[in-house]
């Protein structure tokens, strides 16, 4: 199935089997999230997987009840630093040099640029880009699960104060972001499988400058 295909078949899955998904399927959509790209590589964002029952029951009332929650096979949790700080800059670059085996002058350029650019602005605005770079990640790892038929529900309907602290996101430098769902379509019970894809008109969506 080609990714045309796949984000046709896919849509917002809102009841699912509870049926757990292959290991490496599961393996293969880290895997994807793992690889997206990020400003200036920083990939300032971790992602926490959820499987366990009385976990995912916990976090059901944080998530405004919706059942996907509780019926997913997992549910990932996307958390992007709270702030950019220069030790944060400092280790990401730190590891690119010893695994490309280079000086640190010939990265220096880009470790200087973050840490000018993400000094210049407040904790909030850092948080914000941070949590738009895990956008992207979260984006492929929803395009992965489509291409091997796995249901994926992004959700940004939870209370992340709640999320937080029960995660305890505060004490590693985190906020939640997202959360994603990933599990197989209830075709009995969800009231969303049989109504007809919509998208704006593909004239209104994209706008050519010449």
């Amino acid at each position: 199935m080609d990714i045309i295909k796949a984000l046709e078949w896919r849509y917002a899955t809102k009841r699912m089997t509870g049926e757990s998904i292959p290991h490496d399927i599961l393996d293969a959509i880290i895997k994807a999230a793992h690889l997206a790209p990020s400003g200036i590589g920083l990939q300032p964002y971790e992602i926490f997987i959820i499987s366990d029952k009385l976990w995912k029951e916990k976090l059901l009332p944080i998530a405004m009840n919706q059942p996907q929650i509780v019926e997913a096979s997992h549910v990932l949790v996307f958390a992007a630093w709270d702030n950019y700080t220069p030790e944060r800059i400092d280790k990401v670059f730190d590891h690119l040099n010893l695994i490309r085996n280079e000086d640190t002058t010939i990265s220096g350029r880009q470790r200087n640029f973050a840490k000018q650019f993400f000094g210049k602005m407040s904790k909030e605005e850092n948080f914000h880009h941070a949590a738009k770079q895990a956008n992207i990640a979260l984006g492929l790892a929803l395009a992965t699960a489509a291409l091997n038929k796995i249901d994926a529900s992004p959700m940004e309907g939870f209370d992340p104060v709640m999320l937080d602290e029960v995660l305890d996101l505060p004490e590693k430098g985190l906020r939640s972001s997202m959360l994603l769902a990933l599990g197989y379509r209830d075709e009995i019970s969800d009231w969303n499988l049989p109504l007809k894809k919509v998208r704006k008109p593909l004239d209104e969506f994209v706008k050519k400058v010449n």
